[in-house]
């Protein structure tokens, strides 16, 4: 694969740069984290130091990184992909080795004090991998199967090394992300729908090989499976944290209880509650209203990551955008549909506002490249 590039025109210069940031995207982000600091001091019972002034810690210095990225020609990013996809691809491997247990799988890297997970860098890593490989293919060769093969080999093969840790909803949502791609760089729709057929093929196969010899899935996801349809099957056991998390959804009405004021979060009810079910504090503390307009901002975000691909000049760029802008969406929208009771319970952060290190520093990272394209989004090449 060739991937030097060539000449740009059009391109942004010096400070002016600044100027081209998508600002408004900016505003909504900063909105959304300070949001989430509140959050961490609610659920910390007022405790500020205990999980806000982390978040915040990381986010400042996410911004900075976002503002860095952004300043960095596209064009940098684009010669450095395969080198990122490279270096993730790896260290997943690692993590099979050498990687630290937390909850029953094994899904982290731990170098002195640093602590992360691979699988969050490989979902940014895969975007701009296959970005790059449908900017180089020549549009007449997208469909052809061997040129369709290729980046579902680069696609599956992560997912499988994530699922296998165990991590079922993040080798999802990098498979999602993947294919997503694939859609929006044209490639002919009947493979779609072939893919759709063998997905309910093996879905099929899935519930069938359940008890047998050949078991498609670890005995924990066919678990999480049957407390999805039926959290009543251990309401003090597996199906606990669905069954809190929707009685504090109900309890919240269409106004909420009050900012630090909801009883199943306040009163340790509802587990993880700083992480993967936050949205189910926010939704008994401020109500229907409050959950509706959190995913009100969080669907302008993605609006205005769509507008800024559909504008955007540059193949490369444009289709980075779309990626990293799908993985945004399938973060909240599998956590806000783990915590209703729509999706089985997955370990899914809600983006920007769940507790931790490695989500926000890979989402603010991933916001900097969506920006640097949009800052870039008038070159074209000669």
């Amino acid at each position: 694969m060739v991937i030097n590039s060539s000449p740009y025109k059009n391109k942004p210069k010096g400070l002016q740069k600044i100027l081209y940031i998508h600002w408004p995207l900016s505003f909504l982000i900063s909105v959304v984290s300070f949001f989430g600091f509140l959050m961490m001091y609610s659920v910390a019972d007022g405790d500020y130091y205990l999980w806000s002034h982390p978040q915040l810690l990381r986010f400042s210095f996410g911004m900075v990184v976002l503002i860095l990225i952004s300043q960095v020609d596209i064009d940098f990013w684009r010669s450095l992909s395969p080198f990122i996809y490279t270096i993730a691809l790896v260290l997943l491997f690692l993590v099979q080795f050498f990687g630290d247990i937390g909850m029953g799988a094994r899904r982290w890297l731990e170098i002195g004090s640093i602590r992360f997970q691979p699988s969050e860098i490989m979902k940014v890593g895969l975007v701009l991998m296959l970005a790059i490989y449908y900017d180089w293919l020549s549009p007449k060769n997208i469909s052809k199967p061997i040129w369709v093969a290729i980046p579902l080999t680069l696609i599956l093969f992560p997912a499988w090394l994530v699922i296998i840790q165990p991590d079922l909803g993040t080798g999802m949502i990098i498979a999602i992300t993947g294919i997503t791609i694939m859609f929006v760089a044209g490639v002919n729709f009947w493979y779609f729908m072939g893919a759709l057929t063998c997905a309910g093929v093996a879905i099929f196969l899935v519930f069938v090989s359940r008890n047998k010899s050949w078991q498609l899935l670890y005995d924990y996801h066919f678990n999480r499976i049957d407390i999805y349809l039926n959290p009543a099957l251990d309401p003090l056991g597996r199906g606990y944290h669905i069954t809190q998390s929707k009685i504090a959804l109900g309890s919240g009405g269409l106004n909420g209880k009050g900012f630090m004021q909801g009883s199943q979060s306040q009163l340790d009810f509802l587990p993880e509650k700083h992480t993967d079910f936050i949205f189910t504090t926010i939704a008994e503390e401020f109500g229907f209203f409050g959950g509706i307009g959190l995913l009100t901002i969080y669907g302008t975000i993605v609006l205005f990551c769509l507008i800024s691909a559909i504008r955007n000049h540059n193949r490369f760029g444009r289709l980075v955008t779309v990626g990293l802008a799908m993985i945004f969406f399938s973060y909240f929208a599998v956590n806000i549909a783990m915590v209703t009771g729509l999706a089985p319970v997955v370990g899914v952060p809600l983006p920007l506002i769940s507790y931790g290190g490695s989500a926000m520093l890979v989402i603010m990272g991933s916001f900097g490249l969506i920006q640097s394209a949009h800052v870039h989004r008038l070159t074209k090449r000669e």
